[in-house]
């Protein structure tokens, strides 16, 4: 009888030389895309909050460790009678992008999921935490840094109800 060796085989030759073209494929291809992309997300994520929220609309937010270890969020606002006017056309251009680029990366969500393209998934919700980072930060700085976003909330929905119960009250 005689044994033929698995080298020899056409076969095994074929599928060794199909999984290295697939393994190739996913792992140059995709991890230099995701590598690129993330490095993107990051400078948009350092542009938009250290320049343009600070040259368009006059806010910035960092964090700050304290001297006992303890960590910081600072929320400013630039002053309403500062040096350097923002035109209103940058400043609804910039509170447009900063609100419509997190709603486009929850739909990249959902679209990854329902694909089932999960080896993106990772990218994609990179691009959506900072996204929603920067829109939290710049909110924060326009309502104020010391205010909570919940008891504003609350409190201009009663002041909406209250008034509008007085312009019932006034009908009748």
């Amino acid at each position: 009888m005689h044994r033929q060796d698995s080298q020899d085989s056409p076969l095994f030759g074929e599928e060794d030389e199909s999984f290295r073209v697939k393994r190739s494929n996913i792992s140059g291809g995709f991890i230099v895309c995701m590598v690129t992309i993330i490095l993107l997300l990051s400078c948009d994520f350092w542009t938009v909050k250290n320049v343009s929220g600070r040259l368009l609309v006059g806010l910035r937010w960092w964090n700050q460790v304290d001297e006992d270890g303890r960590s910081r969020w600072l929320f400013e606002s630039r002053k309403s009678g500062g040096a350097s006017k923002t035109s209103p056309a940058e400043s609804r251009l910039f509170w447009l992008g900063l609100t419509v680029c997190p709603i486009f990366w929850v739909i990249f969500v959902f679209s990854t999921l329902l694909s089932l393209n999960i080896k993106w998934l990772a990218v994609v919700i990179m691009g959506l935490v900072l996204q929603w980072a920067n829109l939290y930060g710049y909110v924060r700085c326009k309502v104020g840094g010391k205010s909570d976003l919940r008891n504003m909330a609350k409190s201009y929905l009663s002041g909406q109800i209250f008034k509008q119960a007085m312009k019932e009250t006034e009908k009748t």
